[in-house]
């Protein structure tokens, strides 16, 4: 069973930053992205930035320049770095780790419970 764990989130005035981290455990062989997406109130989850294990990022429109998505392919760990942040950022921010292949040699997506992001004006 593979396990992520998010941290980071928090009440910030727009302007200010976060930094967001994920981390990834259990009977891990490979990974073959990991990333971050945002699900505000009454709302769609969307792609906030996404990477792979060759280091290759997509961000989508309005967090490109503001945001910065890194990863530590040993530790199985995403961090996404928030800066100027402004109120429609305001969300649960899920990690998500796809094309996980285990013990059984099998590509699954695996989702974080979440961690609330909140700017305020």
């Amino acid at each position: 069973q593979v396990h992520l764990a998010e941290s980071g989130g928090g009440l910030v005035q727009a302007g200010g930053s976060l930094r967001l981290s994920c981390a990834a455990s259990g009977a891990i062989f490979s990974i073959k992205a990991m990333g971050w997406y945002r699900q505000a109130p009454g709302e769609e989850r969307e792609l906030v930035a996404t990477i792979t294990g060759a280091g290759s990022t997509k961000y989508s429109d309005s967090t490109k320049g503001r945001f910065t998505i890194t990863a530590d392919v040993v530790k199985n760990t995403v961090y996404l770095q928030t800066n100027s942040l402004k109120p429609e950022d305001t969300g649960v921010h899920y990690c998500k780790a796809e094309g996980v292949v285990g013990v059984d040699w099998e590509e699954s997506d695996y989702w974080g419970q979440g961690t609330q992001v909140t700017v305020s004006s």
